[in-house]
């Protein structure tokens, strides 16, 4: 990646009204972005990839505590071989070449998904990013890599069964302290690039009640003014998880 200054956070600026503590991303449309340009798809992959670092500036900057990505999905095994092996090696040289500048900068890494199945010289450094960044607490980041939704739940009750939970215990505390996420509060913003309107097996549980926001722009062009806006947008909603409106009636009239 090209060399940045180093993060600072900043007071947020007077339109950023209300800032999501954790903000989640869907980085959707790295292979149109390079179709476009006529490039290979594992071209568009590597903007993705560089473009990730204004983010978590801005990301400081704007006073957000928590960043997910959306790196790379169960499904995604599906994708051509060399498209595959290209993502593992990108990883692989992200680590080796952004981690001593994570550490510095107090970024916390976590992974979430599963490592079975991963490269072993990838899973060791992962394991070694993660270990070495957790006291970190500027950023916490997130990289969902090797992830589903419904994976993540199937793994969760695998794990009560292997502890023998008594059914009457488990309740929606129970069940968030065993996903992949334990610790890490629910997303309140999900950001989609490239305008498509779908999940995608995207923290199925931990969604329940975040807000969507869903833009056309390419991930690799989504940069801190995108984001921005996205927050901006964020301030204007009212979070009602479920409740009534503040400015409408707790029920009908009567005719």
């Amino acid at each position: 990646m090209t060399p940045v200054q180093p993060m600072r956070k900043k007071t947020p600026p007077q339109e950023l009204t209300r800032v999501p503590q954790h903000i989640a991303i869907i980085m959707d449309g790295n292979g149109r972005w390079a179709a476009a340009r006529g490039l290979p798809r594992l071209a568009g992959h590597k903007a993705g990839t560089e473009n990730l670092r204004q983010i978590l500036r801005a990301a400081v900057e704007f006073g957000v505590k928590y960043l997910t990505i959306y790196a790379f999905s169960t499904e995604n095994w599906r994708r051509p071989k060399d498209e595959v092996k290209g993502l593992m090696l990108i990883v692989e040289d992200v680590i080796d070449r952004e981690l001593a500048e994570l550490q510095k900068e107090g970024v916390q890494l976590r992974h979430i998904g599963r490592l079975e199945g991963l490269n072993p010289q990838l899973i060791k450094k992962v394991k070694q990013a993660v270990k070495l960044t957790k006291d970190n607490d500027r950023l916490v980041l997130c990289i969902a890599f090797n992830y589903g939704g419904r994976d993540e739940i199937v793994c969760a009750i695998r794990r009560m069964l292997d502890d023998r939970l008594d059914p009457g215990v488990i309740s929606e505390d129970v069940i968030s302290s065993y996903l992949f996420t334990t610790g890490v509060p629910d997303p309140d913003l999900i950001i989609r690039t490239s305008g498509e309107m779908r999940i995608s097996n995207f923290l199925i549980w931990q969604s329940a009640y975040s807000e969507w926001y869903v833009t056309p722009t390419l991930w690799p062009d989504f940069n801190k003014e995108e984001l921005r806006k996205a927050i901006i947008e964020y301030g204007r909603r009212d979070r009602r998880y479920g409740k009534v409106s503040s400015d409408q009636p707790e029920s009908c009239p009567e005719d």
